[in-house]
């Protein structure tokens, strides 16, 4: 049978160079094909039509457990982890997921070495070897991750709409698994879950079912005939699809009101409505129209009246489900405390606006900027990693026809207010689903979700009650959205003479730095603005700290009215709070950004403290920083960590503490103190012209630092603030236990981390090249065989350029202690392996990290972000790439084995190792044996501020204007 070549043209942004071509495998492997010859990294992807609505009854979890399983091995490569060894080992990652519909798995790897990965990829859809032993691991495996899940308010509320459906549908489903589905109900079933697997793949696993994108950098008629190659034996079944039609949700399952307990602190209002899917009209785009309007944030918008009357603080409306057979529209309200005691006001505000939508009727003026918006940010889409774009292509895959696998329903291209109406029509009170969590329904609960053990109570709407809602609702000036003035429409580049590879100081003052490069790279319509506002006053205390958060929450609570049609329009914006001030950023096309800045800097300039949002942000952060004992055990180990590494950080008790003592005649008063001393360092790039940039900084001084009402004064050499790292001592292992804050969670975790050096060139490239080599033994090891949690990792850690080595693990299974001794034992059999390396296998490896090194940036906000780090770092490197590309091709296996030997291994001279470790509800006996006893040889830290200031510091890199090392 012949490979069917479709002469169809797949529609491209203009802007894209790369080739496309479409073909059928005689065995009915649906693919495309991507050729880029610009391409460092080759990708591939592949959707498979099965999800877990497709799991059989009485074996919950099934499919998803089979996407575990496939990655251990093959017949062809029978060595068990070989095929994430390999992709490691070459520059890549590998990835798979399981949704209601489908599962996809997805690689990237160096570009040369995508044959061998795509043939060992091949092999999960061919013959993979499902082993006893691996079955019974992986269970293990996939438990954890469900325990990892368990406290998880979106997976809990997610798993509640299912609940709260027909039994008889497949939405119905819990779709991750766990010990008890997957091994011990099927037991007292008399089931074997390896064969129930094996039969669910052969069953349903079909070419037919497959849908596959292979990114490489040869030509499409090279491709075409690896592909042919490698999947030309995927087994075709002609397995029918699976047809999931009829409605998940019977008349008992609408018109309810769903009051749910949550884990942390919020207050969550989700309105949801069946609806018919979007993706059956994407053509016209009904569902897109109708969440622009409803998720919009401009002045008259439904968020703009819930936040003047102080019930909202962030409102999001969208399709839910991207399915031919079923749908939800959604709106998910974060609510305040005084919005939570007026859910049924809010609600019948929300049916007021649908009700003037529909009133209105469809405007064409609307559709018609909507199609301008997305076609532009279509037509000028940046790139974005090989293994993002294969995977975003291989799902449309399963929606849309050929032409219009990348741009699927993004720009709707048909005017039909008919339809767009018609899907208006649908969300009506006869058929809401109201679901609203908060703490405030504790004790007011009577039924239990199994799954997630989510507490709930249900009350029975009738259409009655929910108009009497809208009568009740206030009498605000809802209205249409206005035409949108930030809508680009010169898209023109301009041409600057001077071509740089790399940043230059374009200007300098008392007050300010400019960072300047133009794109030589991209050419593309857009630009980076990046102000740092570096402020003495900012954190000199938690006070400090906790003012400076809330300037900034401020501020972008008062600019998002206005700019809330410029993000629309392609532009980004953030006022962030950092470790030295706060930071300006403004990202994307360039046309309109000037405009955006100056109304930012206004705002700044401006600036007055209105109590009603006050009160409403300080509500916010407050919640923020008490939600802080729900976070996992693994994220509360970092975050100890860097508390005891870093000079100036405070702990987010005491912020919380200070937090409660604050008005806003506290932060008047600072904010004033605040600018009135601060140095700017700015970094400007991409489509604006070397003057613009001057006059943009020259502008934000005028404004902000020299305004003859309150003028500013340069800092003092003195006041440049700096972050610097606690330096560890060689030979010596450091440990900090804690309680988890929260005792209802049983995950236990460790962060090990091995501080190796200050930035330095040769000592970067053979730690880089230490944890390549490591990354997947230690996550095969300690993950795979010794199943000690779900999240096992092994990643590098960059504090302001002090670099080190850090395994991070959550278990239940294991106590932190037992876990820290397993990560030594692994360092002592990783070893052998390193001593035993062939010099061909270490080439392979210094080259694999080489090409990732000369990986170009895909866009300009990559390549500012690279710049940045730079420059905020006082590190300067800028062709850092090349010159650690120079050292590795100098390196021997030698240095790096006695730099294994110096610094990492467990009995290593000038090791410097910190152990923290969180003990969970599971491991509390441990904990205090732990505390009593600790390991010999090693120091117990009792209290992080008392060892902080009893250690040297690393000088830092970024020494006054200058950047003088101190």
């Amino acid at each position: 049978m012949a490979i069917e070549k479709s002469e169809v043209e797949i529609v491209k942004p203009r802007n894209d160079k790369r080739e496309y071509r479409r073909i059928v495998l005689p065995n009915s492997l649906e693919v495309c094909l991507i050729s880029d010859p610009d391409t460092d990294k080759a990708a591939a992807s592949m959707n498979v039509d099965v999800g877990y609505f497709c799991d059989p009854e009485g074996l919950e979890g099934l499919a998803h457990f089979l996407e575990h399983m496939l990655f251990y091995a093959s017949e062809k490569y029978p060595v068990e982890d070989s095929y994430s060894k390999f992709i490691a080992e070459h520059g890549g990652s590998t990835n798979a997921f399981t949704s209601s519909k489908n599962t996809n798995f997805y690689f990237d790897v160096n570009a040369d070495c995508l044959e061998e990965a795509l043939d060992r990829f091949a092999q999960f859809f061919i013959k993979p070897l499902m082993s006893a032993d691996a079955t019974i691991r992986e269970v293990k495996a996939v438990d954890s991750e469900f325990q990892k899940n368990v406290l998880s308010d979106f997976r809990r509320m997610n798993q509640l709409e299912k609940h709260i459906s027909s039994g008889d549908h497949p939405y119905h489903k819990f779709s991750t698994g766990s010990r008890e589905t997957l091994e011990a109900r099927p037991k007292l079933k008399g089931l074997d879950t390896r064969l129930e697997m094996i039969k669910f793949y052969e069953n349903n696993y079909s070419a037919n079912l497959m849908q596959l994108v292979v990114y490489a950098k040869e030509k499409l008629d090279d491709i075409q005939s690896l592909v042919e190659s490698k999947f030309e034996a995927v087994r075709n079944i002609s397995r029918n699809p699976f047809d999931f039609s009829g409605e998940p949700c019977l008349s008992e399952h609408l018109q309810v009101l769903v009051k749910a307990v949550p884990i942390k602190d919020c207050n969550k209002l989700k309105i949801t409505w069946p609806i018919t899917p979007g993706i059956r009209h994407y053509k016209e785009g009904p569902c897109g129209y109708i969440s622009h309007l409803i998720g919009h944030e401009g002045e008259g918008s439904l968020f703009s009246v819930l936040k003047k009357l102080g019930w909202a603080i962030s409102l999001v409306a969208g399709e839910g489900e991207q399915s031919y057979a079923f749908s939800f529209f959604y709106t998910i309200i974060e609510l305040t405390d005084a919005g939570q005691e007026h859910i049924d006001e809010t609600v019948g505000l929300l049916f007021k606006y649908i009700k003037l939508l529909q009133d209105f009727g469809v405007q064409k003026w609307i559709f018609d900027e909507l199609v301008a918006i997305r076609g532009t940010g279509f037509h000028y889409k940046d790139k974005i990693p090989p293994i993002s774009y294969a995977l975003r292509v291989a799902l449309n895959m399963q929606l849309y026809p050929p032409e219009d696998w990348l741009v699927g329903s993004s720009v709707p291209s048909n005017f039909a207010p008919d339809i767009i109406q018609k899907f208006l029509n649908e969300l009506t009170p006869s058929n809401v689903r109201i679901f609203c969590q908060s703490k405030k329904f504790e004790g007011l609960t009577n039924l239990t979700e199994p799954w997630y053990g989510t507490q709930f109570a249900v009350e029975k709407l009738d259409v009655l009650t929910l108009e009497k809602w809208v009568e009740l609702a206030p009498s605000e000036n809802l209205s249409l959205r206005k035409p949108n003035m930030f809508i680009p429409t010169d898209l023109s580049l301009k041409n600057v003479q001077e071509k740089v590879r790399y940043p230059q100081i374009l200007r300098k003052s008392p007050f300010s730095r400019l960072w300047y490069k133009s794109d030589t790279n991209f050419f593309t319509p857009k630009a980076v603005i990046r102000i740092d506002f570096n402020c003495p006053e900012s954190n000199y205390s938690p006070e400090a700290s906790v003012l400076t958060k809330m300037f900034t929450r401020l501020l972008m609570d008062y600019l998002n009215e206005y700019a809330y049609d410029a993000c629309v329009g392609g532009l980004s914006y953030g006022i962030n709070h950092t470790d030295t001030g706060f930071e300006v950023i403004c990202l994307g096309f360039s046309h309109k950004m000037r405009v955006l800045l100056d109304m930012i800097i206004s705002n700044i300039n401006s600036f007055e403290v209105r109590p009603d949002r006050f009160s409403v942000i300080k509500e916010s952060l407050k919640k923020k920083y008490e939600n802080y004992k729900f976070h996992p055990p693994h994220s509360q180990a970092m975050y100890y960590c860097s508390q005891l590494l870093e000079e100036h950080s405070w702990p987010w008790n005491e912020k919380l503490e200070v937090l409660q003592h604050q008005d806003p005649n506290h932060l008047s008063l600072f904010t004033i103190r605040l600018l009135r001393k601060a140095y700017l360092e700015c970094y400007i790039s991409g489509n604006i012209e070397p003057n613009e940039a001057e006059s943009i900084v020259e502008h934000i001084e005028e404004v902000l630092l020299k305004a003859s009402n309150c003028p500013s004064k340069p800092l003092f050499p003195s006041q440049h603030l700096t972050k610097r790292i606690v330096k560890l001592q060689d030979g010596m292992k450091y440990f900090y236990a804690v309680k988890g804050l929260n005792p209802s969670d049983e995950n236990s975790a460790v962060v090990n981390y091995i501080q190796v050096h200050q930035d330095d060139i040769k000592m970067n490239v053979k730690l880089q090249l230490l944890a390549l080599v490591v990354k997947q033994p230690a996550f095969h090891q300690l993950r795979s065989v010794e199943q000690l949690g779900y999240i096992a990792l092994l990643r590098q850690r960059n504090d302001h350029g002090v670099r080190g080595l850090q395994f991070i693990i959550q278990s239940t299974v294991k106590d932190p202690l037992h876990i820290d001794a397993r990560v030594n034992a692994f360092l002592g059999m990783f070893e052998n392996t390193l001593y035993e390396m062939s010099e061909e296998d270490f080439k392979s490896n210094v080259n694999a990290l080489i090409d990732l090194k000369l990986e170009k940036h895909k866009n300009l906000r990559e390549e500012a972000a690279f710049f940045w780090k730079e420059i905020s770092d006082g590190t300067l490197l800028f062709d850092r790439k090349e010159s650690e590309v120079a050292a590795l091709r100098e390196l021997k296996k030698e240095e790096l084995v006695e730099f294994f030997n110096s610094h990492v291994k467990f009995d290593a001279p000038q090791r410097r190792n910190l152990s923290v470790q969180v003990y969970g509800g599971l491991h509390i006996t441990e904990y205090k044996q732990a505390t009593e006893n600790w390991p010999p040889g090693s120091c117990q830290i009792a209290d992080i501020f008392n060892f902080r200031r009893s250690r040297p510091l690393y000088g830092s890199f970024k020494g006054g204007v200058d950047h003088m090392k101190l």
